[in-house]
């Protein structure tokens, strides 16, 4: 990178966001960074041994997008940096551009593919990239009448999906009939994932491993990072709710260069051509992928960040 300097700005206030704010302000292409809300790990750390310092983003007249987005022009931040997926699905990165500020974020209509399982299961069926066997409902009655259809196999396990973000808990996996139907019940008409669970996915229980990807890309070609193994439920022994994650771990010993090769041919090409043609640039990609078979890895869903303009290097 070339230039001055940048302010950075993070928005978030978890762990992804501390752990953002501190890279950052290790680059020597970052004079500050600044967090909002932020957290007590993030908050007045002073700058030293040639990193930069990170404090609070204060002086915005509310927390609604576009002030924000008033005082990160004002006082001259060149770049934000996006954590939470609410804020990316909602649209923030609009706030940003139309007061000339860089945003590593996707614009609305592109933030769907992580927004809307539904819509990323139709993306995937129309670009023929492999998934689950599914169906998607948003009436209770109907996506009872399927689940009751689905389980006179008695070997047939289902898993049952929010459409919309859960804070990564909107999953649950029934294990009888009764079980899938309380559970649509408590999503679709009980509001247990609020809007969120308006729509639902119900699709086949994959067995094998999940593993996640990160891989980036500037609309033509695209590199990987090594895959990650991430483990969401709450308990010891995969037992227990799913959080928002209580762990990861990179690399994955199981993953085999075979495996990352039949997923660059079968998914992330698929996906990054579809995504070609619809005119959008991706800059980095999740993707979350099950593998039961070296030869059968299938998309599960995926998490997106876009962005234009800035290369930040250490």
């Amino acid at each position: 990178m070339t230039g001055s300097a940048l302010q950075v700005l993070v928005i978030g206030k978890g762990a992804r966001e501390h752990a953002l704010a501190w890279q950052l302000s290790r680059a020597r292409s970052v004079k500050h960074v600044f967090v909002f809300p932020g957290n007590a790990g993030t908050h007045e750390v002073a700058a030293s041994n040639g990193t930069a310092g990170i404090s609070a983003f204060e002086g915005a007249s509310s927390s609604e997008y576009h002030d924000l987005a008033k005082r990160a022009k004002d006082i001259g931040i060149g770049l934000v940096v996006v954590g939470p997926d609410d804020d990316v699905v909602n649209a923030i990165e609009e706030s940003f551009r139309k007061v000339g500020v860089s945003c590593f974020a996707p614009s609305r209509e592109a933030a769907e593919l992580e927004g809307s399982k539904v819509f990323a299961k139709e993306f995937m069926n129309k670009f023929g990239i492999p998934t689950a066997h599914h169906g998607s409902f948003d009436n209770l009655e109907a996506a009872s009448a399927y689940v009751r259809h689905v389980f006179t196999d008695k070997d047939h396990r289902i898993v049952i999906k929010a459409d919309g973000l859960a804070a990564g808990k909107g999953l649950v996996l029934p294990e009888t009939p009764e079980e899938a139907l309380e559970d649509l019940r408590s999503i679709m008409s009980d509001g247990k994932f609020s809007t969120a669970g308006s729509s639902v996915v119900i699709e086949e229980y994959m067995d094998g491993y999940e593993i996640s990807i990160l891989t980036f890309s500037d609309g033509k070609t695209f590199f990987s990072l090594p895959p990650g193994q991430d483990h969401k439920r709450i308990l010891e022994g995969n037992k227990g709710p799913n959080t928002g994650g209580m762990g990861v771990y990179s690399p994955v010993p199981m993953v085999t260069p075979d495996v990352l090769q039949k997923i660059d041919e079968v998914i992330l090409k698929p996906t990054f051509d579809a995504l070609a043609k619809k005119g959008e640039l991706p800059i980095m990609f999740r993707f979350n992928s099950a593998v039961n078979s070296p030869t059968r890895p299938s998309f599960l869903w995926p998490a997106v960040h876009w962005s234009h303009g800035h290369q930040i290097g250490p």
